[in-house]
């Protein structure tokens, strides 16, 4: 089960990857498009989906690998059973709120299929395929909180939480692949 949970969060990262070079592919055709007279009718709108399922689709994996911003200004000042209560407590919340979230994403594709809600843009696209980006990116994003809580309340570490930077060169080298 391990094995396809994490292959479920490293595929959702692969895709919002995959998103993201569409929305590079697109934006060149258009910028380059206005340079020859040559229009890409409903760029913005495709532009704007593909942005959508990059944000959701990369959500899960980003929580499982740890580069999700998360201020511990509390967690650094627990340790043993508070601080494990206070990430079970974390974890919930965080469930719940995702959850919930997910699952009203999950309704709206559903009544947008039902319905058949077609996009008001040049072009009339079904909007149950650009929400499918959305709401599978936060079940997944849902199921990586589980994840994560079934792990802690069964005493293993959080996957998303490092350890504690030991030198100055570490403190460098997680500033230079996080970005910063």
């Amino acid at each position: 089960m391990r094995r396809v949970l994490d292959w479920l969060y490293r595929a959702t990262g692969w895709l919002a990857g995959l998103f993201l070079l569409a929305i590079f592919f697109l934006m060149m055709v258009m910028s380059i498009g206005r340079q020859i007279d040559m229009n890409v009718p409903a760029g913005d709108d495709l532009v704007a989906w593909c942005m959508a399922a990059t944000a959701f689709l990369g959500l899960a994996h980003t929580f499982k690998s740890g580069e999700m911003i998360r201020v511990e200004l509390i967690f650094d000042r627990l340790a043993g059973r508070s601080r494990w209560v206070l990430e079970v407590v974390s974890l919930t919340v965080g469930l719940v709120s995702v959850g919930y979230f997910a699952w009203y994403a999950v309704q709206l594709t559903y009544d947008s299929w039902r319905f058949n809600d077609l996009a008001q843009g040049v072009l009339p696209v079904p909007l149950w395929i650009p929400q499918m980006g959305y709401a599978f990116g936060l079940v997944v994003f849902a199921i990586a909180f589980a994840d994560e809580l079934a792990r802690v309340l069964s005493g293993l570490a959080p996957t998303y939480e490092k350890p504690a930077p030991k030198t100055a060169e570490e403190v460098v080298e997680r500033a230079i692949q996080s970005g910063v």
